[in-house]
This record gives C-alpha cells, structure tokens and sequence, in this order.
C-alpha cells in the first residue's frame, strides 16, 4: 500500500471532489485528505488517497483524461511534510516592486532683472521732444533694436508650466493563500470524553456539543477528534438498537442500519452505495470539514454488522471544500 497526495488545478469547483473521487474509488484507493482552495489561476485541488502501488499508474491515467483537470501532479505522500501547491500564485516581495515616481512639481521661470532707470542726458533726453515725427519714430525704433543688445539688459522669458504627469499606481502584492496542509495530530480524548458526557440522554441531540468539541480543540487535532467521537457514538448506538442485526452486506447494512441512524442526526440520502447529506452542520464552508465524524460513526456502527466485517468508508467530497452536499462512499 502506498500513499500519494494529488495536485490538480481546475477552471471550476462545482462537483470536482465528487467526480474525482469517483476515480479514486475506482482504482481501490481510499481518499484520507481534500481539500479545495480558490485561486486567480482557477481551483486548487489537493487530495492524500491510500492504496495498492500497483494501481497508481491506472489512477494517473484516469486523472490524465479528464477533461476538468487542466494539469496536475502526483506525488509520495510523506507525513509531517506540508508541501505547497505546484501551481499556487505566489505572494510578490514588496522589495522586488518598484516605488511610483515622484510627482512633477511645477516649474516657474525666474524673473528678469529690471534695467536701470535711465540717466539724464541719456537717450530718453533726446526723445523727450524737439526732434520731428518722422525722426522721432524712427530714434525710437532704433533704440528699441539697441536695447536688444545693451549690456547688463535681460530680455525676460516667458513663465510656463510642465504638463502633469498622470497619477502613477503603485502595485499593491496580492495577499495569496499558500497552499499547505495543517500537519495533523491525534485526537482531544480529554475534550472528546467532556463532549459525550450524557450521551444516553442528550443523543440523538449531540449535534451543539459536537459543534463545541470541533471550536474547542486546535485545528490539527479537529478531525480526529471528531473521528474519535462518531467511532465512540456509532459504537454506543449499535449496542443500543442494532446489535441483532449482522451478517449484512454492505448495501443492505446501509439501507437497514446507516441510513436511519444518520437520518436522526442530519438530512441524508442514499444513493446506490452513496450517502448524500445534505447542509451537514458540521461542515462550514471555509475548509473546516465535520465529515470526519460521520466517517467514524459508520465505521464502528456498521462495521459489526457487515459480513465478513471488511469495511471501507470514504469521503468523496465535503461542503466545507466547495462542494455542494457532503457524499461518502461503503464498500465491504
């Protein structure tokens, strides 16, 4: 037996778990781990499956020819080595992002200096008036074009604005979620034990201290936690009501023993070898899966009933990834 972790990126969400997990299921694998995340290149796609070696290479094949998959990677599961998602965006370093250029400032032209007044007995003494029309005129044009050239007079430049430069627009980094699974860890049994204090009278009402149980313990811990508490409630309850009924398959296990035993808890459906259930209260849509626990309470309330006692339970998809409904999949 072997365990991969599947990468695969996909243009959309809806059904993927589902429809992959059927390939996984197919090949004899077993789905331990999903999840889905959201990402600008599309949907990001991990799964960890357990399974016979030599089915790895059907399974790779099968994932090769569905069409959903735009690309994906197969690696050795190897635990307590989060890995991220191959095709992931990555977070831009701040340092590696050029700073907007300064604003233009405006520029205006220095004023000229004022020429000297000029002194008496210069060229305004003569133009003051004894000279004719004609020649006063014609003086005056001539001082003009001389006081071009006189030393120590600037003509003044005329004053300008430099146009604006458009506002620039600094690139912000786009906060990316890296794609790492928490490295699991045993459960809670202190905070299991606290949660199924009463079962005998709060149950089949279980559902607010199991909601309690998974916000109480840490992340790495909430699903087998949870697991531990539907193998410990299945276990109680096929002692209570189910323990005449053995030596079923696992088809009629399911119709005779599962389903009505998760009917009181949640709204379920069975679907051939399937159980559809629908808006789990366990299973919040930001990647916290509660499927864990159903997993665990069929596995030990079923599992003395099926003949000859070899029973797999796998969980195709959940809410909390994505999915429209939480589907989990018995073989025996």
């Amino acid at each position: 037996m072997i365990e991969l972790e599947i990468q695969g990126l996909s243009a959309g969400r809806e059904g993927l778990l589902l429809e992959v997990g059927r390939f996984v299921v197919a090949n004899r694998f077993t789905l331990q781990r999903q999840r889905l995340v959201q990402d600008p290149h599309g949907t990001l796609m991990t799964l960890v499956v357990r399974g016979p070696a030599r089915k790895r290479r059907a399974l790779e094949a099968d994932l090769d020819a569905y069409e959903r998959l735009i690309s994906f990677q197969v690696y050795p599961f190897v635990e307590g080595e989060p890995r991220a998602h191959f095709a992931a965006s990555r977070k831009l370093d701040p340092a590696l992002v050029a700073p907007p250029p300064a604003p233009a400032r405006e520029v205006t032209a220095t004023p000229a200096a004022q020429p000297e007044a000029p002194r008496a007995g210069g060229r305004q003494s003569w133009l003051s008036g004894d000279l004719p029309a004609a020649v006063a005129g014609a003086a005056v044009e001539a001082t003009a074009a001389d006081e071009s050239v006189m030393p120590g007079m600037v003509e003044p430049e005329p004053e300008f604005l430099l146009p604006s430069a458009p506002p620039s627009v600094p690139v912000v980094p786009v906060a990316v979620e890296q794609f790492v699974d928490v490295v699991p860890l045993g459960p809670d049994e202190a905070a299991v034990d606290a949660a199924l204090r009463g079962l005998e009278q709060d149950y089949p009402g279980i559902i607010p201290k199991l909601l309690a149980l998974r916000n109480a313990v840490a992340e790495a811990a909430r699903e087998s936690s949870l697991a531990l508490a539907g193998r410990r409630s299945g276990a109680w309850l096929f002692n209570r009501d189910f323990s005449a009924d053995v030596g079923l398959d696992a088809l009629a296990a399911m119709e005779r023993v599962g389903v009505p035993a998760l009917a009181a808890l949640v709204a379920v459906e069975q679907q051939g070898t399937q159980l559809h259930i629908d808006h789990s209260p366990l299973c919040e849509a930001d990647g916290h899966s509660g499927c864990s626990f159903f997993s665990g309470f069929l596995e030990a309330l079923l599992g003395p009933v099926v003949a000859p006692g070899d029973l797999t339970i796998t969980s195709l998809c959940c809410r909390s990834f994505g999915a429209d409904e939480c589907v989990l999949a018995i073989s025996g």
